[in-house]
């Protein structure tokens, strides 16, 4: 009997009882169940490919290798992490491209103004390779990651400026960033299947230059206290920085990260899950995890990119599987939200919702062509809960 018909049995057994997300920390501290989602059933695909509850429509912004409607820019390939930054009336949105250089790599923007209509695009970041994900800071920057081995993370000027490294947040296979204001921290994943969670701390608020790497250290199982130690040589050579500090918890192939309300969220595609960090308790448990869930297929597999909306859900991308983004709310029930059709080579990347919260951006890294020349970003607007 494999782990998921176990535990189904096991569900089964005490009386098929489905508790909300808000009662499982005190009793089995389990993650989200499959439930009806809060905008109902998917209709069928649109002229995009795009499978949406009632009331969503779909638009394409931009294509790989093609002129952005609206400005002289033509798009990266492979568009990967991605943010909505604030401008004024308008916003700005943000897309890594996880290419090498020369052959691209960077991130590139695309500006709109107050109706969503785009009025200029440009490259924000060159020369550099494999930017996968990041994440935005309070202060409108942009951290592109480089999934690499000893990758860098590059703090980026969507509102104008020129992109600086980053040491100082140490040099590792990145992946992505959330910025947490209270703390007054910089939270960090690691694509490694023996990769680390990591907090960088600034020695100065709004100022990266310099500071102190951390790596969360905790027992091995899925929930439990935990506390973060310096990690002693940030640089990772020669000792990779997963490698030097004792007990740092290990976490397989670590993905999408997101900051709200002292919780801090981040997925881990080896094992398809979503780890949920309370710091004000000290306290991690897992979101979701494909294998329990209890009744039905896991409607989450291929977990990768995160985000948030206004109303707490958590919008969770998927590499692969279905290629769907799934919902997990903050009741603790989880579904899926949208599913592209005709894209069985690729992976959706950088969700994010504009200010409003009624606009959702993400991509197509390879399109329907499965290849980095073929992504395609997109908009979806609606009555997204707020």
């Amino acid at each position: 009997m494999d782990r998921r018909t176990l535990l189904r049995a096991t569900v089964a057994g005490a009386g098929g009882l489905a508790l909300p997300f808000t009662a499982w920390p005190a009793a089995y501290a389990g993650p989200a169940q499959t439930a009806t989602g809060p905008y109902g059933p998917l209709l069928p695909a649109d002229a995009n490919g795009i499978q949406l509850p009632a009331g969503f429509t779909s638009t394409v912004i931009a294509r790989s290798r093609q002129t952005v409607p609206g400005t002289s820019y033509v798009w990266h390939d492979a568009p990967d992490g991605g943010a909505v930054i604030p401008n004024g009336s308008g916003w700005v949105y943000v897309s890594n491209a996880e290419v090498s250089s020369p052959a691209g790599g960077g991130a590139s923007r695309i500006a709109f103004d107050s109706t969503g209509k785009p009025i200029g695009a440009s490259r924000i970041l060159s020369g550099t390779n494999n930017n996968c994900a990041g994440g935005s800071t309070p202060w409108n920057t942009w951290l592109s990651c480089e999934e690499v081995t000893l990758g860098r993370v590059f703090e980026t000027y969507p509102l104008g400026g020129t992109a600086v490294v980053r040491p100082a947040m140490g040099r590792f296979k990145h992946e992505a960033a959330a910025a947490d204001p209270v703390r007054k921290v910089i939270y960090l994943t690691e694509d490694e299947t023996d990769g680390r969670f990591y907090r960088f701390v600034p020695s100065a608020w709004g100022n990266l230059s310099a500071g102190t790497l951390q790596a969360f250290v905790a027992g091995t199982a899925t929930s439990g206290t935990f506390r973060w130690v310096t990690v002693p040589d940030p640089d990772g050579s020669p000792t990779a920085t997963r490698h030097q500090v004792s007990g740092a918890k290990v976490f397989n192939g670590g993905e999408g990260c997101h900051y709200a309300g002292d919780k801090v969220w981040f997925t881990t595609k080896g094992d398809n899950r979503v780890w949920q960090v309370n710091l004000t308790a000290g306290t991690y448990e897992l979101a979701y995890d494909d294998n329990l869930v209890s009744a039905g297929s896991a409607p989450l597999t291929g977990v990768d990119n995160v985000t948030g909306s206004t109303s707490g859900d958590l919008y969770v991308a998927e590499d692969g599987g279905s290629m769907d983004i799934c919902v997990i709310t903050p009741a603790g029930s989880i579904s899926v939200f949208l599913r592209l059709t005709g894209h069985g080579s690729s992976e959706i990347t950088g969700p994010a919702f504009t200010p409003a919260g009624n606009r959702l951006y993400f991509s197509s890294q390879r399109g329907t062509s499965g290849s980095s020349s073929g992504g395609i970003t997109y908009c979806v607007t609606g009555p997204f809960r707020t």
